[in-house]
């Protein structure tokens, strides 16, 4: 198993419009209907405005592999150049 604690830092007061246009674009859904999906949430941090989290959780590394090939992983990564200062990925293997 993959588990992987994102953390997005985000431009002042773009938190909120980041995730709307994460789901309006329906790239949150894309990337929970995967095979080898367990989990895929997002967080808003409660001390700081423009944190967000992703807690992903995967069957295996092969899954999340097949996740960053896809066309969602990939404009996922366009909106975080418009709205996203800093990124952090923590990744655990079980």
């Amino acid at each position: 198993m993959e588990i992987l604690n994102v953390t997005y830092r985000c431009k002042e007061g773009m938190r909120e419009k980041f995730l709307e246009t994460i789901k309006a674009e329906g790239l949150d859904e894309a990337s929970r209907a995967e095979a080898g999906n367990i989990k895929y949430d997002f967080f808003f941090a409660c001390e700081d405005p423009d944190v967000l989290f992703l807690f992903e959780k995967w069957n295996d590394a092969d899954a999340v592999k097949s996740h960053n090939a896809e066309p969602h992983f990939k404009r996922f990564g366009e909106l975080k150049a418009e709205f996203v200062l800093e990124t952090e990925l923590e990744r655990y293997s079980k």
